[in-house]
């Protein structure tokens, strides 16, 4: 079978490789469509691991199923998880599940850039989500995508009424945006160094929308009537975003840092002025759990976010190159999808 073989963001190869084969409780999963990830960029996390075959944002048919397994059928149109937890540690059970081992150590083979991917028993136990009839593959496969921002929000403790910013408005910064206008947000500000991603911004549900380089705290008290941003969600991982999300938050508020920096990144605070008698929370979040996934499916299916029309480029297997290259230059891509049965 053909799979995007990944050495750097500069060499992604097509290359051949043997299908693979399943055992019991297995699945193999014909692969219709994949989105590429900011994170499938993050070349200081990989460099060890390369070559290696990417792609965690998949959507496709069940093509064989191992001996046991009762929960899919053949020819069934499913997402899957490429990460899943044990349920029974210490993180799991205090509701922390994404930051479990077992979650870190299981994936799919060989990853989601390819023709075929053998999903392992724990996956098809825990990890595969049913399409509705009316979402298309590519839709599919923003499950992880709004998965992870659903988690995000649930985490930081957005609810209707709250004044939300978020700052960098790539992919993962507009479905921030749209889940948050969706959800009832009183006003959603994005801000970007793109004026491309501005307008994106806007398309999506922002009320306003603005550069960097601009004064945020002040333009966000003209939106906000007075006020600073109750939400702030960091889409970046620009060491001057995070800066700047601490001069956005409204006393009594949370920034969420959603988006991985470079590697050994470390931010200087100043605690008084920041937390003393502030009560401002700063917070992460990381990956998503099932019920996240399932959340993110109804929420496209029930149209809240219109993940289809954040697609920008489709291509081929042969074009990943091409498509990393569009997501590196974050320039007038938004969300690349490949499809390898092209």
């Amino acid at each position: 079978m053909r799979v995007a073989m990944y050495y750097s963001n500069r060499d992604v190869r097509l290359e051949e490789m043997d299908r693979p084969t399943i055992g019991p409780g297995e699945v193999l999963l014909k692969v219709q469509a994949a989105g590429i990830c900011g994170s499938d960029l993050m070349e200081w996390y990989r460099r060890h691991k390369v070559p290696l075959v990417l792609g965690h944002e998949v959507a496709g048919d069940v093509v064989e199923i191992g001996e046991g397994v009762t929960t899919v059928q053949l020819g069934q149109r499913i997402a899957a998880s490429h990460h899943v937890p044990c349920n029974t540690c210490h993180y799991c059970l205090s509701g922390h599940d994404t930051a479990c081992e077992t979650l870190r150590r299981t994936n799919f083979y060989p990853g989601g850039f390819a023709e075929y991917v053998r999903l392992p028993a724990i996956n098809v136990d825990r990890g595969i989500y049913p399409l509705p009839e009316e979402m298309s593959y590519e839709e599919g496969t923003f499950a992880e995508p709004l998965g992870c921002v659903v988690r995000g929000q649930r985490l930081a403790g957005f609810q209707p009424g709250q004044n939300v910013l978020v700052i960098g408005a790539g992919i993962a910064g507009i479905l921030h945006v749209a889940l948050a206008r969706a959800l009832g947000a009183h006003r959603v500000v994005a801000v970007d160094v793109q004026p491309r991603r501005l307008e994106m911004a806007l398309q999506f549900g922002a009320h306003a929308a603005f550069l960097a380089t601009e004064a945020c705290p002040s333009r966000l008290r003209e939106v906000f009537d007075g006020l600073l941003a109750d939400r702030v969600v960091v889409s970046t991982g620009a060491v001057g975003a995070i800066i700047q999300a601490f001069d956005c938050v409204e006393r009594g508020g949370v920034v969420l840092l959603f988006a991985p920096t470079d590697e050994g990144v470390t931010v200087p605070v100043d605690i008084n002025r920041l937390f003393w008698r502030t009560e401002v929370t700063v917070t992460t979040s990381y990956a998503a759990n099932r019920s996240d996934h399932l959340e993110a499916l109804r929420l496209i299916s029930g149209g809240m976010v219109p993940v289809a029309r954040m697609i920008t480029h489709r291509l081929g297997l042969a074009e990943s190159q091409t498509g990393f290259g569009l997501v590196a230059q974050a320039a007038d891509s938004l969300k690349v999808i490949l499809y390898p049965q092209r």
